[in-house]
């Protein structure tokens, strides 16, 4: 195991990461179980750590359970049964903003002036530092680093004021740049809001009992919830058993990150009315029409590049097949220090299937190239195993800007695009050819209008 641990495993180095899921409900029955079942369905937003918080009303207390990992090793049974009440909140994590401490596993609880507030944050506020030195300057001294709790503490010490939500909340998103989708416990009610860009997603879903928000509409498909509809931009809900109540609204307009269509909501999730599947396949198949070249199989990099390459297969005629077999018990928390043991673990990740691709020409499909590292070792795996030819499509436009909206894309030095050309990068990577989506093509694919779109990471313009 020691030496496993030495050699690490390339998601940490290349993949790009988000930050987490959401999930809120209101019902006349137990939640706990149904809190659970949510976040299951958003584990793939963030692996870190994740965590439950319910209230019980007729006890007037509130329960709470916390676990590093993955939701099925951070909660015993035994931590489940101890979730009482019918309203409650979850939170799957992965840090972009604050330490990766225990500290910061959400749902948080926070205190002002009496006023108690608990939150569960997808997102990234972009001018937390400015707001947590204003709150240290006001004698409200946060305890951790997190963004999330520079959130909440403002929205306690409004509400604490005001004792009015959604007044208290139109101030607080009045300050904050960046994105988030909230969900929000105070004074025993249960409420959700959206930045006035709709950055991160966040969904409504109702059953004959219960009334549920969440990041995708996978968690509510999971409960037999029917989905109602998006949370509006800049839009404040109140959330009880019957329905989804607007009660305030900060006036925005539509910035939704495209990268959410590309790579990181699940396929069969609906964002703003388009089913994600179907967008994959349909910028794979822009991507062929755009990127056309003459091969023999085409090959996606597991699992994200799979709907892309079935797109272009059915668009270009070339047959689709499984190339590349990943090796799904290599521990996500690998670190990998040197280039020669990264390397090596991409081939701990990933191996090629020999009859699939020796002596063919192969057009080998990914959603994105951010560092460029791992796509060029890929390249050199199947060409050492006898592929005639490897041909990479990406199914997103080059990355040429950090993202400050909730993505580990910080600063340009880590983007291969920023600094050199598409040419450059074939070169660097040993591909015969090298093909990325355009962004009109990218923009027609999910279909939308190209100014509800954040596509910062690819133009350096951002909506906030």
């Amino acid at each position: 195991m020691g030496k496993l641990k030495e050699l690490g495993y390339l998601d940490s180095e290349e993949k790009i990461k988000h930050s987490c899921g959401v999930f809120g409900i209101s019902s006349s029955q137990e939640v706990g179980s149904l809190i659970y079942s949510g976040i299951y369905a958003l584990q793939h937003r963030g692996q870190e750590a994740a965590g439950m918080v319910t209230w019980d009303e007729r006890q007037g207390k509130l329960s709470s359970i916390y676990g590093s990992g993955l939701i099925k090793d951070a909660f015993e049974p035994k931590k489940l049964s101890r979730l009482k009440g019918n309203v409650g909140m979850g939170h799957v994590r992965y840090s972009t903003a604050g330490s990766k401490g225990v500290k910061n596993v959400q749902p948080l609880k926070v205190s002002v002036h009496g006023k108690k507030v608990i939150l569960a944050h997808n997102g990234e506020i972009a001018n937390a530092p400015q707001l947590r030195r204003s709150l240290k300057q006001r004698g409200i001294w946060p305890k951790s680093n997190s963004d999330s709790e520079v959130i909440a503490l403002l929205l306690a010490s409004l509400l604490s004021q005001t004792n009015d939500f959604g007044t208290s909340m139109e101030q607080v998103m009045r300050q904050l740049r960046g994105a988030y989708s909230l969900i929000v416990f105070a004074d025993g009610e249960l409420f959700a809001a959206r930045d006035p860009h709709g950055i991160r997603p966040l969904c409504i879903g109702q059953t004959e009992r219960s009334c549920v928000v969440a990041s995708e509409s996978v968690a509510l498909d999971i409960l037999g919830a029917k989905l109602v509809r998006d949370v509006g931009e800049g839009e404040i809900i109140k959330i009880t058993p019957q329905k989804a109540e607007t009660i305030a609204r900060v006036k925005g307009s539509p910035s939704y990150c495209m990268f959410e269509y590309v790579y990181f909501a699940r396929g069969d999730s609906f964002l703003q009315g388009k089913e994600v599947q179907a967008v994959r396949e349909e910028i794979g198949r822009s991507l062929a029409r755009e990127h056309s070249v003459e091969a023999d199989v085409v090959v996606p990099i597991p699992d994200s590049g799979r709907s892309h390459a079935l797109g272009y297969s059915r668009e270009s005629g070339i047959p689709y097949q499984e190339g590349l077999m990943k090796n799904r018990y290599v521990p996500r928390t690998f670190i990998m220090p040197t280039q020669a043991k990264r390397k090596f673990g991409v081939r701990l990740k990933l191996n090629p299937v020999k009859g699939v691709i020796k002596g063919k020409r192969v057009v080998l499909v990914d959603d994105s190239i951010v560092r460029g590292t791992t796509i060029g070792w890929i390249v050199h795996m199947l060409k050492n195993e006898g592929a005639k030819e490897v041909h990479v499509r990406i199914a997103t436009p080059p990355i040429r800007a950090p993202c400050y909206f909730g993505i580990n894309m910080k600063t340009k030095k880590q983007l291969a695009a920023s600094k050199r050309s598409i040419e450059e990068i074939r070169l660097s990577t040993g591909a015969d050819s090298l093909g990325y989506s355009s962004i009109d093509g990218l923009v027609k694919s999910i279909g939308l209008p190209k100014g509800s779109l954040c596509l910062g990471c690819l133009t350096g313009k951002y909506p906030t």
